[in-house]
Order: C-alpha cells, then structure tokens, then sequence
C-alpha cells in the first residue's frame, strides 16, 4: 500500500474494526468512550494538506460516514472529530462519541484517567453494531 506502515502506537493502542476506501477504521482499545480512529493508508503523511486533493475529500467523506454511523449506534450527546497529532505523529482523525456525565465531561478525553479495557464481548458487539451501521 505505497509503503504505508501503522505506527506502533496507534496499533497498540486500537484493533483494526475494517479498511475503508482510504483509512484503516480502528477502534480504541480504552473503552470508557466509543472511541473510533481513522488512520489514511498513505506512507509518511502528517498533515491533511499533504494529501492529495482526492485523499483529502476521501478523507473527510469517510470521517462524516463514520461519525453518522457512531451517533446513530451509540445514540451519543455530541460527536467529538479532531486530528492533533502532537504525539503520534501519523496522520489519524480521532471520531469520539461523547455522553454527558461520561468520564471526564465536558472535558477533553486525552490524558484523563487509565484507560479501560473493553470486554471481549461487548468489544465484539460494539464492532458488529458498527460494520453493520456502515455498510447500510
């Protein structure tokens, strides 16, 4: 895939939910928030605008699909969409449902806490809610 290598962090802390026409869809592994992360498989891109003009409409095409898709399986309060990149810097959109009263609301979900781990089952539930949410 033109050289594109997942950054080991990203693959530590997410499994894989489905490749998408551009991204590599992932699920974070911190289960307090249904946590989606779309990571564009393109080698050594950092930055949307070193996308080319087509990758950057892929880009937020998908990031909208999946974004409806969180609302509408999770019935969240808000969906939070941001792309920092401050530590990893592989270019990856974090797509957050938010709920209010969930941990740390209203506030940021980054560096709150200790992540949760998700239970098998519910994780594998979670997944199927969402593969099927997308494809229809």
């Amino acid at each position: 895939m033109n050289g594109f290598t997942l950054d080991p962090r990203l693959e530590n802390d997410s499994i894989s939910v489905m490749v998408t026409g551009l991204c590599d869809l992932r699920l974070s592994r911190d289960a307090r928030w249904p946590w989606l992360i779309l990571v564009p498989r393109r080698a050594d891109i950092t930055e949307i605008f070193e996308m080319t003009p087509l990758d950057q409409v892929l880009l937020a095409f998908e990031t909208e699909l999946t974004a409806k898709a969180l609302k509408e399986i999770t019935g969240a309060t808000k969906i939070n969409v941001g792309a920092l990149g401050n530590i990893v810097r592989q270019l990856h959109v974090h797509v957050i449902a938010r709920f209010e009263g969930d941990a740390n609301w209203p506030g940021p979900v980054w560096g709150f806490g200790r992540a949760e781990p998700y239970e098998d089952g519910k994780r594998d539930e979670f997944i199927a809610k969402l593969r099927e949410a997308l494809s229809s």
